[in-house]
């Protein structure tokens, strides 16, 4: 079980046939898509016919694929310990953004820390779960399943839709043709909504050929590849219909994070009846020249969150959103010999909104007291899974994602 393939990585040696092993829940989630996937025309006809109340809360959840290096992004620079982990990569306490006395943002963050000041940014520290997996896959697929301890078929979110009374259809929107398996759940899953593209899709040229029939193929792997080939298929019906309807003027469709929010924005003024929007932003497996690659990403995810959030100014539904970033786990303390970080295990995440409580929510955990090289979770991220349930989804908890944790309390 795993993310969906970002075609802006490497399949980092996996072949065609690995991958579909690996695929799992994916590839059910990826057939799902295709018979969830809706158009523009959709979510215009939905905001009109049943629009979403005004000061209802909406979540905005960003997947953060790669595995992101938070003690470059959210740094203890004035900590020796760091300086003296990551020689040639740290950074100083004059080149970061200030939040504190030890801490600072990285330098690509410039609107996050204008957030930070104006008490708009929560952020949590130390955040993973017991005994941490440093496989892209396997940990990325417990961060969106919520299930630590055992493999699950069903995403949180997926459960969540499966609980929830209200049945209109684009109650859940993922922003892309392929449903992350957070938004599958055993009845119900996420609408998929994917604009027009200019150009080549690069996306289209993977699933065509995660779709390719093979005759060494198992009947598993037969029904993998022909979930991957639906998706092409309807990713094509959609991407005609889009033709004939028009998005707003400022979305590129260019498939970057900051096309995916100014959609997600352009939903939410309109009255789209949808509650929680998932997007996502690959590229952050840092393992070699970090410094600048990680700095230029950071710079892409701050600039799409800014411009989200001016896309949102004056609508009386800003104040209703509330925006989560994650990834599926930070890196190792100490830099490898190629200037990067290698998989690691706790991490931070960012949390944005007129509603969260601003500043730290735990503490940054020891750079010194490791676990075998890496940080110590001091915070079940499936405790923020209950804080968002509750507090902007208006669900119970316990039947998503159960009772072993109580919520973390970060928002007001």
């Amino acid at each position: 079980m795993n993310a969906p393939y970002d075609p802006r990585l490497p399949l980092d040696g996996l072949t065609r046939r690995g991958f579909l092993r690996a695929s799992g829940v994916v590839s059910a989630a990826a057939l799902l898509a295709g018979s969830a996937g809706c158009s523009w025309s959709d979510v215009t006809k939905a905001a009109s016919q049943n629009p979403l109340p005004t000061g209802t809360p909406i979540l905005v959840l960003v997947t953060l694929y790669g595995g992101n290096d938070w003690l470059n992004t959210v740094i203890p620079a004035a900590d020796p310990a760091y300086h003296d982990a990551r020689p040639g990569m740290s950074y100083g306490h004059e080149e970061v953004l200030a939040l504190d006395d030890v801490s600072g943002l990285n330098p690509g963050l410039k609107n996050m820390a204008s957030l930070w000041s104006s008490k708009k940014l929560g952020i949590m520290r130390g955040v993973g779960y017991a005994h941490p997996d440093r496989s892209h896959f396997r940990s990325m697929d417990i961060w969106q399943t919520a299930s630590p301890s055992a493999p699950l078929n069903t995403g949180w979110l997926g459960r969540w839709l499966d609980h929830v009374s209200d049945q209109e259809p684009l109650l859940g929107l993922n922003i892309g043709p392929v449903l992350p398996v957070l938004a599958v759940g055993a009845q119900r899953t996420f609408a998929a909504l994917s604009v027009k593209e200019r150009g080549a899709d690069p996306l289209a040229a993977v699933m065509a050929a995660l779709g390719k029939p093979d005759s060494t193929d198992t009947a598993a792997e037969r029904m993998v590849a022909s979930s991957y080939a639906a998706v092409g298929r309807v990713r094509d019906d959609v991407v005609t219909h889009m033709s004939e309807v028009s998005l707003p003027d400022e979305i590129t469709d260019d498939g970057s994070l900051k096309s995916q929010l100014l959609t997600v924005a352009a939903c939410i003024r309109l009255g789209a009846p949808t509650r929680c929007y998932t997007v996502s932003m690959g590229g952050f497996d840092t393992h070699a020249g970090e410094k600048a690659t990680q700095t230029l990403l950071l710079t892409g995810l701050d600039t799409a969150i800014a411009e989200f959030r001016t896309a949102m100014a004056g609508s009386p539904r800003a104040s209703d959103v509330v925006l989560v970033a994650y990834s599926e786990f930070g890196r190792r303390v100490m830099a490898n010999a190629s200037e990067g970080t290698d998989h690691g295990t706790a991490g931070d995440v960012l949390i944005v909104s007129d509603r969260v409580k601003p500043g730290f929510h735990g503490d940054q955990p020891s750079l010194t007291d490791l676990d075998a090289g890496d940080l110590k979770a001091s915070q079940d991220f499936r405790s923020l899974y209950a804080e968002l349930l509750t507090s902007v989804l208006g669900a119970d908890p316990a039947p998503v994602i159960g009772t072993e944790v109580a919520a973390s309390h970060v928002l007001v």
